[in-house]
């Protein structure tokens, strides 16, 4: 998937760790699958006319629903599709890690916290998660703080540059955002809101995320100016990393 995984895992024994050694070698399994970078991968194979998703593991099949469900749920604005085909990498990564730490917790986990590029599913606790400041690189702007199950995803051009597009008109979006964080229980949704509401920009994307439920916003202007759901539960950061 073209990024670092890290896992910080507490308690437990030899089933833990075993499903560690899974755990890792099912993100593996998941880049092999879907890369849009590796020829040989059953998505880039779809696109290119060689394999039919009939033909495809069930979490291809799996993938494309939760994808159908999201476009659906942000109205159009997340999309997967592409000149060449089908592109689930505005949800997969997340789909992954939440799949992840299930298999930790399943096998006695006390607590886990996975990170996936900058997006973190954690189980248990306490943590603190910070998000990283767009603007600042190396310091936090906000921090989340939570004992239980819970997601963080950042969407931005801090870390890739503009790799986000309006689905509507192919084009940047505008006005950018510099980063949209959203909060909710699943990173899996997570990661789906966080990549529709970048891509509808800020007024519509507040508006949006309001709306749902159990689900909470940051937003980082590119002029530094910030705004917030009204339950997103977090307290600024006073110190950089």
């Amino acid at each position: 998937m073209g990024t670092v995984f890290s896992f910080d895992v507490r308690g437990g024994g030899d089933r833990v760790a075993a499903a560690l050694h899974a755990a890792a070698a099912w993100l593996h399994h998941v880049d092999e699958v879907f890369s849009t970078y590796r020829p040989d991968s059953q998505i880039s194979r779809l696109a290119a006319g060689t394999l039919t998703l009939s033909a495809c593991s069930p979490d291809v099949r799996e993938v494309l629903a939760l994808c159908e469900t999201a476009g659906r749920l942000s109205h159009g604005w997340f999309s997967t599709g592409y000149a060449g085909g089908f592109d689930p990498t505005g949800l997969v990564k997340g789909w992954a890690v939440e799949r992840a730490v299930a298999m930790l917790a399943s096998a006695g986990a006390d607590a886990v916290c996975l990170n996936g590029g900058g997006d973190v599913q954690v189980y248990g606790g306490p943590w603190r998660i910070g998000v990283a400041d767009p603007l600042r690189p190396g310091a936090l702007v906000r921090v989340v703080h939570t004992d239980g199950e819970l997601a963080v995803a950042t969407s931005g051009p801090a870390e890739r540059g503009c790799h986000i597009l309006d689905p509507f008109t192919h084009q940047p979006p505008a006005p950018v955002l510099a980063s949209l964080t959203v909060v909710c229980r699943g990173l899996t949704d997570a990661d789906a809101r966080a990549t529709a509401g970048y891509a509808m920009g800020p007024a519509r994307a507040r508006r949006w995320l309001e709306s749902l439920p159990d689900t909470e916003g940051f937003a980082v202007a590119a002029d530094g100016a910030t705004w917030q759901t009204a339950g997103y539960g977090v307290t600024t950061a006073a110190h950089t990393p």
